[in-house]
């Protein structure tokens, strides 16, 4: 069955609507692109994380109607959280693993430079690229169907990102943080090291931590690099903050591959896949 996103504005009412009215860019797609009519039946998701079954009963030019039949609660994305750093990459790449993480459930990607990234200054992402990302996300929530929209944030400099898990050990801690305490846990992912400790072995150490401190991990912050990898200082950088190198096998992945894997080893060890 097709789904179409509501935004916040095509929602008329935060309850459960009799109707749904569709304008603009909406009901170009839905009219115009997927050729949806009178007496069609379709889901729409809408930011309150429910979906609503409804039927078309009237179609202008540039307006429908639809009235509601059904409404069902989408359940919210299981802890922990999957906060997927991501070196940017070549766009082709970008948008393969965007895709990817809204249907696997990862909660956020955070963009980031480093030093062998495929664009390194600040700013230098396009508004035009951040709104086809936007439109990706989209595109994918409604083809997956979960409740939420996956959270892309700005991107910043490797630096500021590990800097962010210097807060205080009293703060709680957040999905911008990365290893501050046992129930925010942080991966970094690297093949270049003869001592890189095996995923295996990184998620008993972090479960062993989080059990003596009777928490349960809460967060899982992954770093993947880009296509040119990680820079010597960067590493050493990841060794100040506590990010051991952890390796996810002897042959070496492509980007989208490595995002895939991890996210799919960590849904299957924290029984993400309910």
């Amino acid at each position: 069955m097709r789904r179409y996103w509501l935004s916040s504005t095509d929602l008329v009412s935060s309850e459960i609507p009799s109707e749904v009215h569709f304008s603009g860019d909406l009901f170009h797609h839905i009219f115009e692109v997927c050729r949806q009519d009178l007496g069609s039946k379709f889901e729409v998701i809408s930011p309150n994380a429910r979906a609503y079954l409804v039927e078309v009963i009237s179609r202008g030019k540039k307006h429908a109607v639809a009235r509601t039949l059904e409404s069902r609660v989408i359940a919210a994305l299981p802890r922990p959280h999957l906060v997927l750093n991501l070196a940017i990459s070549k766009f082709p790449v970008m948008d393969a693993v965007i895709e990817k993480a809204v249907e696997m459930g990862v909660h956020t990607i955070q963009p980031f430079y480093s030093d062998h990234s495929f664009l390194r200054q600040e700013g230098s992402i396009s508004e035009n690229k951040i709104d086809r990302w936007k439109k990706i996300i989209i595109s994918a929530t409604q083809q997956s169907g979960r409740g939420d929209l996956l959270t892309l944030a700005p991107a910043v400099h490797l630096k500021e990102l590990l800097g962010q898990s210097t807060s205080a050990s009293n703060t709680p801690p957040s999905d911008q943080q990365t290893n501050p305490s046992p129930i925010s846990l942080g991966l970094f992912c690297y093949e270049g090291m003869a001592d890189g400790w095996s995923l295996k072995d990184e998620l008993l150490a972090a479960r062993a931590k989080a059990h003596a401190a009777n928490r349960s991990i809460d967060h899982l912050r992954l770093f993947v690099g880009s296509e040119g990898g990680f820079s010597t200082e960067e590493v050493e950088l990841f060794r100040l903050h506590d990010l051991r190198p952890v390796s996810l096998g002897s042959q070496v992945l492509r980007v989208e591959t490595a995002c895939i894997t991890l996210v799919s080893v960590l849904k299957y060890e924290f029984d993400l896949m309910r």
